[in-house]
């Protein structure tokens, strides 16, 4: 029974295109035609990434395995080394003394405050000298040598007390701009020191570990691989010819190599504008309608992009147009419009009817 059927559907196949063909002649028929764009298929976990370190070492070791489920901030791996320990252990150590030289016990601004504190004692004594001397020398009392060395006592005292108490500002200024610096690089020297334990970013999955303890990690390596486990996108790699009839929302047809010949719906989502000047494609993404319950990334498979389907159409195969807009009949070529193309069919907008015998062309 099953040999009969198979050949039932067999002779239906051909008669589709078969019934009235003579030698490569056929007639027009009318059925529906979609037109879709062919693209190649990679699955990959939503938001994947790359783990990079911020810092080189050496990997201590790995926080978690392949496989396993993260929380955003959670700790992947840790890597040592000792030389950003020791640059924190001396910022600390030049934070504490700007610090101490500016507000401690034996802060060098305390030692200028005593010189203040002298030489305001000394210009109100040598002041009042001269203004007393001054006095006296109004009233023709006293030597003019008295006078003048009492008014020379006055004035030093008075600029020696102003350059300190500049002196005092200016290093002021200085201990206050050298303690924010040392408490810069210090701060600067512990977020160094933090940077030795990678995080996840997401919450998801580690779906890979590129590196093994004790194995040297560089700035440049990646660490590991993170990506969603609850969502994956499907990326499709589409020729450049083809890009321009691709637009969001579109209906993809998927189907995996590890699920055979099932096919699952999905939906574009995504247009990368940036063409890969090596493959020569664009890279779309779409997402599931109802997706397979088993994903794994790196799954492959093929797309058909619909971009546009008509029903009870008239169409013919192909390799019955010639030149692209004609067809050949048994008096001669005439001209057609063209519509939907499909992989084998094309649609025929005017210029041919369905009454009108054709001949395939001579290649």
């Amino acid at each position: 029974m099953k040999n009969v059927n198979h050949f039932v559907l067999t002779i239906v196949a051909l008669c589709f295109w078969g019934c009235g063909k003579d030698d490569g002649k056929i007639f027009p028929q009318k059925t529906k035609i979609t037109e879709s764009v062919y693209a190649s298929v990679t699955i990959q976990p939503d938001s994947l990434y790359q783990a990079y370190a911020i810092v080189a070492g050496i990997l201590d070791k790995n926080l978690v395995e392949e496989g396993d489920s993260v929380k955003k901030g959670q700790p992947i791996l840790q890597i040592i080394n000792n030389t950003p320990k020791l640059s924190s252990e001396n910022a600390r150590l030049a934070y504490e003394l700007a610090r101490e030289n500016y507000n401690g016990s034996a802060a060098i601004l305390k030692s200028i405050e005593d010189e203040i504190d002298a030489s305001v004692l000394k210009f109100t004594n040598d002041s009042i000298n001269f203004f007393r001397q001054q006095n006296l020398w109004s009233k023709k009392i006293g030597s003019k040598a008295d006078y003048d060395n009492k008014k020379l006592a006055f004035e030093l005292s008075k600029n020696n007390l102003q350059v300190l108490k500049s002196k005092y500002e200016r290093t002021k200024k200085e201990l206050s701009t050298q303690l924010q610096q040392a408490e810069n690089t210090y701060r600067t020297s512990q977020i160094a020191t933090e940077d030795f334990t990678v995080t996840s970013k997401i919450h998801g999955k580690v779906y890979a570990l590129f590196k093994n303890p004790g194995e040297i990690v560089t700035t440049m390596e990646p660490l590991a691989s993170v990506g969603r486990s609850d969502e994956f996108v499907i990326e499709m790699l589409v020729d450049e010819k083809d890009i321009v009839k691709v637009q969001l929302r579109q209906r993809v047809i998927i189907s995996l190599d590890a699920y055979n010949s099932k096919a699952f719906e999905a939906k574009v989502n995504k247009i990368y504008p940036r063409k890969d000047e090596r493959s020569q494609t664009f890279t779309i993404e779409a997402t599931f309608l109802d997706p397979p319950k088993v994903l794994y990334p790196g799954l492959a498979g093929e797309a058909n992009i619909i971009i546009a389907e008509k029903s009870e159409v008239l169409v013919i195969p192909k390799d019955y147009l010639m030149d692209g807009n004609q067809v050949l009949t048994e008096n001669g070529a005439i001209d057609v419009t063209i519509g939907l193309e499909s992989l084998d069919q094309v649609e025929i907008i005017s210029g041919l009817d369905a009454e009108t015998q054709i001949l395939k062309p001579e290649r």
